[in-house]
């Protein structure tokens, strides 16, 4: 009986002066979009208190290549931080 390892890929972004960047951002997530599995945007603020801040968390699917490459992408964008990380343990 082989070992199986669950390997899971997030990119955790955290985007500042949104309404600035969210086009550039968004503009690049419909680009890669085959790689992201899960999408989960969260932001304070509703209506006319709308936070200017927000957090996505991002499940990919992609080659090691293909997403570090979005991350990249993603990284160099005005007001926009980010993590890539990947999580390896035992599988089922």
């Amino acid at each position: 009986m082989g070992d199986k390892i669950m390997k899971k890929t997030v990119l955790l972004v955290l985007v500042g002066k949104r309404k600035e960047s969210a086009v550039k951002l968004q503009q690049v997530l419909t680009a890669w979009g085959c790689l992201i599995k899960t999408r989960l945007g969260l932001h304070a603020g509703v209506m006319e208190n709308c936070s200017e801040t927000g957090l996505l968390f991002l499940e990919l699917c992609g080659s090691d290549a293909d997403n570090a490459e979005l991350a990249r992408k993603i990284s160099v964008i005005p007001a926009i931080e980010s993590k890539l990380v990947v999580l390896e343990g035992p599988g089922e």
